[in-house]
């Protein structure tokens, strides 16, 4: 687990349980490997919108609508940042492993509305062996994420 992630949990006095799991490298992996339904597991993607970054949060269920975020945040342009765009700006993490918490590392974060529904939530802990699971409330607390609906349900596969 990203020490980063586990003082700042320590610090805040947040009951969480670290867990390990074989390597998972999508949101969906983790819920499989987790044992839980995917709607459970924060999906954390970094957009680049307009000069700037930051985390979109959603569960593993969902995809990104950029429209609705260009929308939201006011932006001339939202995209999917590539991993070479972001490299360097999680330096404790596997790339694509991030927890949600962009206030460690200078990022604002968005959640989809969608994932403040279930109590509690579950994700990468900064490897893509390490999740953390903790009630929603406590990591909207932390987090401080802008809360608006932008994802979409994905299309049965």
């Amino acid at each position: 687990m990203n020490i980063r992630l586990r003082n700042f949990l320590d610090r805040e006095k947040v009951r969480y349980a670290h867990e390990t799991h074989r390597t998972a490298y999508t949101a969906q992996q983790v819920a499989q490997e987790e044992h839980v339904p995917g709607k459970m597991v924060a999906k954390t993607v970094v957009v680049k919108a307009d000069d700037g970054f930051a985390l979109a949060v959603m569960p593993a269920t969902a995809r990104a609508d950029f429209a609705r975020l260009k929308s939201a945040l006011g932006a001339s342009a939202v995209r999917l940042a590539t991993e070479l765009e972001f490299t360097g700006m999680f330096p404790d993490c596997e790339v694509g492993a991030m927890p949600p918490f962009g206030n460690l590392y200078g990022v604002p974060v968005y959640v989809d509305e969608a994932l403040t529904q279930d109590e509690e939530i579950i994700f990468n802990a900064g490897t893509h062996q390490d999740t953390v699971r903790m009630r929603y409330a406590d990591f909207e607390r932390l987090a401080q994420p802008k809360i608006f609906p932008f994802a979409l349900a994905r299309a049965a596969a």
